[in-house]
């Protein structure tokens, strides 16, 4: 049984700080003293958070975030 495994990134150059990934998958997201976020750890999304990251990529006003299958 092969299980699909994700991962979300933040790119720093693109982020503006509307915190809206934060916001709505904190169990995901940090953000710093200026409100710029990034993932935490590595970014690996554990299987009940997959629909908090999807949320997460669509509501960036600045397409910062995204969300990639890697391979187990």
């Amino acid at each position: 049984m092969t299980t699909e495994a994700y991962r979300v990134h933040v790119d720093p150059d693109k982020c503006q700080g509307h915190n809206r990934c934060y916001s709505l998958a904190p169990e995901l997201f940090d953000t710093d003293d200026l409100g710029m976020a990034s993932e935490l750890g590595d970014g690996t999304v554990a299987p009940d958070l997959l629909d908090k990251a999807r949320r997460a990529v669509a509501n960036c006003p600045e397409y910062a975030i995204s969300l990639t299958e890697v391979q187990p």
